[in-house]
């Protein structure tokens, strides 16, 4: 997706301002490339107001940014994160459950909607226009002395869907999630199969038999870990 920097000054060697005996009827021209940069520019801007607007459960129609390793669950997945969601916190006696999405922000929408308070981690500021149920963080960080401390053992569901399919990138995204996680908190992992032994290693969790799918198709096979019996939950409710 094409980003636009609102600080951005636009080309002066490109705008074609009036002469001072150009009449009062003429208007200002714009060469092409710099008014399709405004234009986007004042797309971005405008949808970001209206999701503002409208809340979280509303915000951001964006882009996968393929940089970012960013793939989007299809419909099917993310409702069914929500019913697991929906099962936990119905079956939990505390009066305050919270839920913590890291780089998962795709599910984000239909987790909102059963969890009001749902906090989504992602490094992408653009999801920003969540408000306060957004902060942004970086899973490289996880063995900075004192990051993520302000969440500690704060949640008690973790959704974890690591952008990398390496072991340094599951063990940080281990480090985080056991950081910010209850003590008895249950975690969802999405990754590839490939992790498996280091899912299990570094966040505890087994393989279960709900495979995440996404909207577009991926080389890798993906599948779903967790500490708890996630797919008895899911059969329910079928």
């Amino acid at each position: 997706m094409f980003t636009i920097d609102p600080h951005m000054a636009l080309p002066e060697s490109k705008i074609s301002a009036p002469a001072e005996d150009t009449s009062d009827d003429e208007a200002c021209v714009l060469p092409a490339d710099t008014m399709l940069i405004l234009q986007q520019f004042l797309q971005e801007k405008a949808l970001k107001e209206r999701s503002e607007e409208a809340g979280p459960e509303s915000a951001g129609c964006f882009e996968e940014n393929w940089q970012l390793s960013q793939f989007w669950y299809n419909e099917e997945t993310k409702q069914k994160l929500a019913l697991i969601v929906k099962h936990l916190q119905e079956n939990n006696p505390s009066d305050s459950f919270q839920v913590a999405l890291l780089s998962a922000p795709s599910a984000f929408k239909h987790v909102v909607k059963e969890n009001k308070k749902a906090m989504l981690f992602e490094f992408d500021e653009r999801f920003a226009s969540y408000g306060e149920n957004f902060q942004q963080y970086d899973y490289n960080r996880a063995f900075d002395a004192g990051y993520m401390d302000a969440y500690a053992q704060q949640f008690n569901l973790v959704i974890a869907d690591p952008p990398f399919l390496s072991e340094e990138c599951i063990e940080k995204m281990g480090v985080i999630v056991k950081k910010i996680i209850k003590q008895e908190g249950k975690i969802v992992l999405c990754s590839g199969a490939v992790v498996h032994d280091w899912a299990k290693k570094h966040f505890g969790v087994s393989m279960c038999e709900f495979r995440p799918e996404h909207e577009r198709n991926l080389g890798n096979e993906f599948r779903s870990y967790a500490n708890f019996d996630l797919d008895s939950i899911l059969n329910k409710e079928q």
